[in-house]
């Protein structure tokens, strides 16, 4: 793409599409980079929280396992165009929304994320913390020493991402590997404590009805799902690396269920064993370690947290809002400063209050961002294969007055659909014999907005979406 044609509001290198030449990405990068992703302590505790809620290990393994599998479907679907043209989401986007109404779902988009951020570095800053009263115990009274640790790592976090994407890529093969290690010595340190895997796998469901358990379940399993609602959306910002099409779609089915299924599980026996061990379900994992006075085995298993989170963090929470916030005003800001507006935007979002509880973790905040990002995801879907069949004008994305301008920048049919599936989703929090919505917000939204704007698109002159 010729960069004197493009509009300098609309571009900058950052944005721009990655040449063929510079696709690199294999299989195994993208296989590797969901274990990455999911290995970590927020996919542990999304499980022990299912536990902690009433599910035996069966149901909570089950729900994490369908709930990722669902997921999936949406995330290949919209992977499609990042390869096609080498795109990253906000400049995709741009296509169904407009080169300026793209900004709507993008921050809509990036606040989740910088919400997700501040959750990590909050679990970090923890750990941290724990560390700190291991290698030095006087620290427990030294007024705010906990805060410190959070924003001690909170620079670290920012640290990483001054440096740049290859960092990200080199965190990621050390991260996940460290973080699975400790997941493994956990399960089976109290697992032994508590007897075995037989007194903890066998613990029964609390649920007395199937009643019970279903209106548990579906609101759990949307959880699930409103836990990768971001990654759905932005997944272009990290297939427009891949090869082909075959490497990414592979690479993500292998790693995405596996890898979340299998750290569930984890998180699932742990929190079991605890129940069996102190009687309660203890579903923080570094909570769970200060119950042991074990502290070489706690101190190491604290670092590799705090490698895994910090990876996490950056691959998962950063590369899209700082995409995002670079597509406000691409001429002004860079990678490197959206990274830094995420990491200030995620303190103010107040993360100690996100995970106060796993009720507050999973029917709060994971439902509620399903609410907000599953009918961007309906509108992206239906905009890319039932209106566009799959072809886009790339320099149009990049330039004021193409295909993408609608009026004045918005496509106000975009913006209608994205409004009524969004309060579809949450009218249920208003109104509470429709709680029921609220359930399903993410299918709810996906589906509504997503017919909405079909049936307002359809009839575009198809000559507008042709190449």
């Amino acid at each position: 793409m010729d960069p004197t044609r493009v509009d300098p509001s609309l571009y900058n290198p950052d944005l721009a599409p990655i040449p063929e030449e510079r696709r690199s990405w294999s299989t195994y990068n993208y296989a590797s980079l969901w274990i990455a992703m999911s290995v970590c302590i927020p996919t542990y505790m999304l499980a022990s929280g299912l536990i902690a809620g009433g599910m035996n290990w069966f149901q909570a393994v089950f729900t994490v396992l369908l709930g990722n599998v669902i997921v999936l479907i949406p995330m290949l679907l919209n992977a499609h165009a990042g390869t096609r043209y080498g795109i990253p989401f906000p400049v995709f986007i741009r296509a169904s929304f407009g080169v300026r109404g793209a900004n709507i779902p993008a921050i809509l988009r990036a606040l989740v994320a910088c919400g997700w951020f501040g959750i990590q570095a909050w679990i970090g800053g923890q750990a941290m913390y724990s560390l700190l009263q291991i290698a030095w115990p006087a620290a427990a009274n030294i007024p705010g020493s906990a805060w410190l640790c959070f924003f001690f790592f909170w620079g670290i976090n920012m640290l990483v991402i001054w440096r740049g994407i290859e960092t990200i890529k080199f965190l990621q093969g050390i991260g996940a590997p460290l973080m699975l290690t400790v997941g493994l010595v956990l399960l089976f340190w109290i697992t032994k404590k508590a007897g075995g895997f037989g007194p903890v796998l066998h613990r029964p469901s609390k649920f007395h009805s199937t009643r019970e358990f279903v209106r548990f379940f579906f609101p759990a399993l949307t959880g699930m799902i409103g836990f990768w609602s971001t990654v759905t959306l932005n997944i272009p910002d990290f297939t427009r690396y891949a090869k082909s099409q075959r490497a990414q779609m592979v690479g993500q089915a292998l790693g995405l269920p596996t890898a979340m299924t299998l750290y569930a599980f984890i998180g699932v026996a742990v929190t079991s064993a605890s129940v069996v061990l102190f009687g309660e379900a203890i579903w923080d994992p570094v909570t769970l370690l200060g119950r042991f006075h074990q502290p070489l085995v706690a101190f190491i298993a604290l670092v590799a947290i705090l490698l895994a989170t910090l990876n996490t963090n950056v691959a998962a929470n950063v590369v899209s809002p700082a995409n995002d916030f670079s597509n406000l005003r691409p001429s002004l800001i860079s990678f490197r400063t959206g990274g830094l507006v995420t990491g200030i935007v995620g303190i103010l979002m107040m993360p100690w209050k996100l995970m106060s509880d796993f009720s507050h973790y999973i029917f709060g905040w994971l439902v509620g961002c399903s609410a907000l990002l599953g009918p961007i995801a309906g509108i992206m879907i239906c905009d890319y294969y039932l209106v566009r069949r799959r072809n886009l004008q790339v320099e149009d994305l990049y330039r004021r007055g193409g295909v993408y301008e609608y009026k004045n920048g918005f496509n106000g049919k975009a913006i209608v659909a994205l409004a009524v599936g969004m309060g579809a989703a949450l009218v249920g929090l208003a109104v509470p014999s429709l709680h029921w919505l609220y359930d399903y917000a993410w299918f709810v939204g996906l589906f509504v907005a997503g017919a909405v704007y079909f049936l307002l698109m359809h009839r575009q002159p198809i000559t507008e979406f042709s190449v």
